[in-house]
């Protein structure tokens, strides 16, 4: 079995410990679980791809700010997951097979068509419910979209489905911090949903790109 392959599972069993404390009050200890899970892959891949590694830094950094409490740690962490599409976008494109015409071609361009059209029906959603944070969340609406765009350049589809899981947690995530009502019995699914789709995507990139 390979360092990486080891490290992988290492982050795995960190994801899996977060998971069970998903809906636990914060403290450092799961604070530690959830920015680990992902950090520990940017260590793996600090040697064999910077610039991946630079992707995954900066969502572990965005988890460990996401993970504690306040509205100040809350912008901390759109922001440090802005900039952590911004490095995929960098990324994918800078891959050797990554062609933007890809993008003009059926079947890719009906993909691009609905993902304008899911986040166009997110920025209007996000415009009516998110208050004073209204701005930064529309501003982060494009960036995530870029990050797909940007994977789906690529000519692998684990790579598409990795960029899509991303997307998704990060709407759903949206869905529970502004639009459901806090006693809303779907939040006791919302939580791990985000976890795994993002974690996932994190563990599919690394899998993809570095083993």
């Amino acid at each position: 079995m390979t360092t990486n392959m080891i490290g992988l599972l290492g982050a795995g069993v960190l994801a899996l410990g977060y998971l069970c404390l998903v809906h636990a009050r914060e403290s450092w200890g799961r604070s530690a679980l959830k920015t680990g899970a992902v950090l520990i892959l940017a260590l793996m891949a600090a040697l064999k791809m910077p610039p991946l590694a630079v992707a995954l830094g900066l969502c572990a950094l965005g988890d460990l700010a996401l993970s504690r409490p306040g509205e100040r740690a809350f912008l901390a962490g759109v922001a440090s997951f802005a900039a952590g599409h911004l490095a995929y976008v960098w990324l994918f494109l800078s891959l050797p097979g990554s062609d933007p015409m890809r993008l003009a071609t059926a079947p890719m361009l009906w993909a691009v068509l609905l993902l304008f059209l899911i986040a166009i029906g997110m920025a209007r959603m996000l415009a009516r419910h998110a208050g004073e944070m209204r701005v930064a969340v529309l501003l982060y609406v494009p960036v995530i979209v870029a990050m797909a765009l940007a994977g789906f350049t690529l000519p692998q589809p684990l790579i598409w489905g990795a960029a899509v899981m991303f997307m998704l947690s990060d709407m759903v995530l949206a869905v529970e911090t502004f639009v459901l009502p806090p006693a809303y019995r779907a939040r006791r699914l919302t939580a791990p949903t985000v976890w795994v789709l993002y974690w996932g995507a994190q563990a599919l990139f690394f899998a993809v790109l570095i083993l």
